[in-house]
């Protein structure tokens, strides 16, 4: 779905209860901001939620933010290209949908009847519905496109940062 720029995801964030509602389903707490535009949490504690306050749940979801913190102030992104030959995506018959195996995906792109996109990664034609999906298993990530001619899919060009000439 998308979202204008006013009206982007915010990032969850340190909360006090007051600036919250919890609720329970079985062994989730729901925690969903007061503020708009935050995403809705479902965090999974297991069978001791029922012996839990409100405000020791909070406590716990503030916990998980703080260690995701720090686990992303450490991690140094390293992207992984699958070796050529060796399959670049799968599929899950479970979810109905592809996923990358690294973190780069070397494609090309054509039409179908309809001119819409399909992008063919290995021998795999995905339609541009299909790839968006594929897409969405990056969620809250960024993404680079290079357009290179089709026979140089297996290596990066140059790269110059300027504006595009005139065309």
């Amino acid at each position: 779905m998308y979202l204008p720029q006013e009206m982007k995801r915010k990032q969850r964030y340190i909360v006090r209860l007051d600036e919250v509602n919890v609720t329970r389903e079985g062994d989730t707490a729901v925690i969903e901001y007061k503020e708009e535009g935050v995403m809705t949490t479902h965090l999974r504690i297991g069978p001791e939620i029922a012996e839990m306050t409100d405000e020791e749940i909070v406590e716990l979801f503030n916990e998980t933010l703080r260690a995701q913190a720090k686990l992303a102030a450490e991690y140094k992104h390293v992207a992984v290209e699958v070796p050529l030959g060796s399959p670049q995506i799968e599929y899950h018959a479970r979810s109905n949908q592809w996923t990358p195996r690294g973190n780069v995906l070397r494609c090309t792109i054509s039409d179908d009847e309809h001119r819409q996109a399909v992008i063919e990664i290995d021998d795999n034609e995905l339609p541009i519905e299909d790839f968006g999906r594929l897409l969405s298993t990056y969620a809250g990530w960024g993404m680079r496109i290079e357009f290179v001619p089709e026979d140089e899919i297996h290596r990066r060009p140059p790269l110059e940062v300027r504006e595009p000439e005139a065309q």
